[in-house]
């Protein structure tokens, strides 16, 4: 109960009760909750300023974690960048150079993308800068993956293409070395032994038994297998494409027919002594874009260093031809 408060009043010289008017105590209500709104809004304002509020907090950790994965996310862009400017490098000058294509220009490789702003929708944000250039990275790193993918994939295509002309090239000596008798006559100025002239002759001749075997030197599809062209008697001619063509001249019989294909090792026929031949040998040439050229050049994938040296000491020796 609220005490009672009085005034002595002289004129009457009694004690009065002080009444409190309604309006006046409206007044000091009013004055309080205002009062009260003030120092709450200035306490929350204060608060606000400096007393993080658990959202507050929540999402301060949230943005400082995604810092940190951006952060680490860079780090793994410059390790795989790292790492494709090494195969780029080798793609350069290994890959390309040893199956002689051009390089890639290393501004094809890091080449933005020009026209509409594609990070457009990125602006505006706290930590735009940071997310637009990690997606312009993200962008060129995609592309530079691209290009050199499709590079490796023109690599394969010209590997194979290269393995297929090692495998078509005529490299290997069509009579085996156990079954030669000796070398009789190599490419150059020989004597002709019919007319004893010195005359070019085109081919390498050896001599072995009549039936002994004779391997393609190549991959390739047999052209001829016949007797007329003069000279060669019964003869085999292998495009192995590239431009190279190997014959084999001289045979006693075929082991092969027109237009079959063969490969590099394959028994195609057997020495023999037909048509304008002294005595049972294989008499063997090399055309390169229709022209002759010297076949010892082309026995790197059977004989060893000892046994060509030997063979090419015997090729250089200007005696008879056979044929």
């Amino acid at each position: 109960m609220s005490k009672v408060k009085y005034y002595y009043d002289p004129e009457t010289l009694s004690y009065r009760k002080i009444e409190r008017k309604k309006r006046r105590t409206a007044k000091y209500i009013s004055m309080f909750v205002l009062a009260s709104a003030l120092f709450g809004f200035v306490f929350v304002f204060i608060a606000s300023q400096y007393i993080e509020s658990p959202k507050e907090r929540a999402l301060k950790r949230e943005l400082a974690n995604m810092q940190l994965q951006y952060e680490l996310l860079n780090k793994k862009m410059d390790e795989a960048q790292s790492v494709l400017a090494n195969i780029e490098e080798r793609d350069n000058n290994i890959y390309r150079l040893y199956f002689e294509a051009n390089p890639i220009p290393e501004e094809q490789r890091k080449a933005g993308f020009g026209g509409i702003n594609r990070y457009k929708t990125l602006e505006g944000f706290d930590n735009s800068k940071l997310i637009i250039e990690s997606n312009k990275r993200i962008d060129v790193l995609q592309k530079q993956i691209v290009i050199q993918s499709k590079s490796l994939d023109e690599i394969a295509k010209l590997a194979e293409e290269k393995e297929k002309l090692l495998s078509s090239i005529p490299a290997i000596q069509p009579v085996s070395n156990e079954d030669l008798t000796r070398m009789a006559s190599g490419y150059g100025m020989r004597t002709d032994p019919f007319t004893k002239a010195r005359k070019m002759h085109w081919g390498m001749d050896f001599t072995a038994p009549r039936g002994t075997p004779v391997y393609a030197s190549g991959d390739g599809v047999i052209t001829r297998a016949d007797s007329n062209s003069s000279g060669y008697g019964r003869h085999i001619r292998i495009d192995h494409g590239y431009g190279y063509v190997s014959l084999y001249a001289h045979l006693y019989k075929y082991n092969v027919r027109r237009n079959q294909k063969v490969k590099r090792g394959d028994l195609i026929g057997f020495v023999g002594s037909t048509g304008r031949s002294e005595a049972p040998h294989l008499h063997y040439e090399v055309f390169k874009d229709d022209q002759r050229i010297n076949p010892i050049n082309f026995y790197y994938g059977s004989l060893s260093a000892e046994e060509f040296d030997e063979l090419l000491k015997h090729a250089s020796m200007e005696n008879q031809s056979l044929d």
